[in-house]
């Protein structure tokens, strides 16, 4: 498969807890969604929040996909999360292991 990552991204993604993380990235996965969701535990968050400055532990998510599931993995996380909000942001990939790309893109 030839490597295309102008059609690959990242997809940054927040979360209440670590079973919520786990939950959102097994429905991404299991629906090719995603290709992989890595989780990080234990991030601290400030934010603003109807007019008060907030903090609050947070866990992150990462999402490999294709760009052209975006629409569709934002509705599922927004199907799936407990925030009235949630942060679900795409980053584009510039490049990287080709043999990894290709499997993202195989595997989405």
């Amino acid at each position: 498969m030839k490597q295309n990552k102008e059609k690959l991204c990242l997809v940054y993604i927040t979360c209440v807890s670590i079973k919520e993380a786990k939950y959102i990235g097994q429905i991404l996965v299991k629906e090719n969604l995603a290709a992989c969701v890595n989780i990080l535990r234990e991030m601290v968050s400030i934010f603003s929040w109807e007019g008060e400055i907030e903090e609050s532990n947070e866990v992150v998510m990462i999402a490999k996909t294709r760009k052209t599931l975006i629409n569709e993995l934002v509705k599922s996380v927004k199907k799936n999360h407990s925030y009235e909000c949630p942060c679900i942001l795409e980053l584009p990939i510039q490049g990287g292991n080709s043999d990894f790309l290709n499997w993202v893109e195989s595997e989405t």
